[in-house]
């Protein structure tokens, strides 16, 4: 291969490869992979390598079966002895310790900080190879899927010890707001909005401009002191549905929202 045309070639063949890839079964896949390095030469093995993402000794595997084409007994991918074995084969006791590092509070002591730390594959892999197992992340998270294990994010269920009384603010502003709308009285609920950093910042806006000339803003949206930070203060009557925003430069405070109140 000549060397100044070894760049176009790989990206030739990485192409060629994706085309083929979900016609491909994995023995398909190497065979193909040995057929275009064998065209190569010599140095075929790496440029096929570099541009598919096969292992050399895949590569080498393919050429040795371009060699002895009969497939192996009921048209199995690989010849039978050649699958990887299972951990639960060549290492009986991986499951039962990935077992007990996830599962602290049904076996073993709850002291074990371990226990209560490691939440990604990665680091139970890594727990497991210090107890002396031979394991990969990867391993470790086909063996939770296996165990019926999956991602799963919080959810708010719990709460605390409940007052008697947790209820009675509520029903006391409820009654207030019944009382003064009987009066003919306005109910103001008051309250902050999001706060803004003022200054030239970027946002997701966009405008009209010539091409190449976007608007430079600054690189950080830290707040400027000089110009402070936008507070807006929602005021709303219940009764008569109308509302007002009084935005302000200053900090949330009782004073605002009194000011707030009075500017309504």
């Amino acid at each position: 291969m000549v060397k100044r045309n070894r760049a176009t070639i790989i990206t030739a063949i990485e192409g060629k490869y994706i085309e083929l890839l979900d016609g491909l079964d994995e023995r398909g896949r190497r065979r193909w992979a040995a057929v275009e390095a064998r065209a190569l030469g010599c140095s075929g093995n790496t440029a096929v390598a570099l541009a598919t993402g096969l292992a050399d000794r895949t590569i080498r595997t393919g050429r040795k079966e371009l060699d002895d084409p009969a497939l192996p007994a009921g048209h199995r991918q690989r010849r039978s002895g050649g699958d990887r074995k299972p951990h639960a084969i060549t290492q009986p006791g991986l499951q039962d310790a990935l077992d007990q590092l996830i599962e602290p509070t049904a076996r073993g002591s709850p002291t074990n900080p371990l226990r209560w730390t490691i939440k990604n594959t990665s680091r139970l892999a890594q727990a497991l190879r210090n107890q002396g197992y031979a394991v990969s992340a990867t391993s470790v998270r086909r063996m939770l899927g296996a165990m019926n294990y999956s991602l799963q994010g919080n959810r708010k269920r719990r709460e605390g010890v409940q007052h008697p009384d947790r209820d009675g603010q509520f029903r006391h502003i409820a009654e207030r707001v019944k009382a003064r709308k009987r009066r003919d009285e306005p109910a103001l609920p008051v309250d902050a909005k999001n706060k803004g950093v003022l200054g030239n910042l970027k946002n997701s806006e966009k405008t009209d401009r010539p091409q190449g000339d976007p608007k430079k803003v600054k690189t950080h949206d830290f707040p400027d002191p000089q110009l402070g930070k936008a507070v807006p203060y929602g005021v709303y009557d219940i009764h008569g549905n109308e509302a007002g925003v009084s935005v302000g430069i200053g900090h949330d405070t009782a004073e605002f929202a009194v000011g707030a109140i009075r500017r309504w």
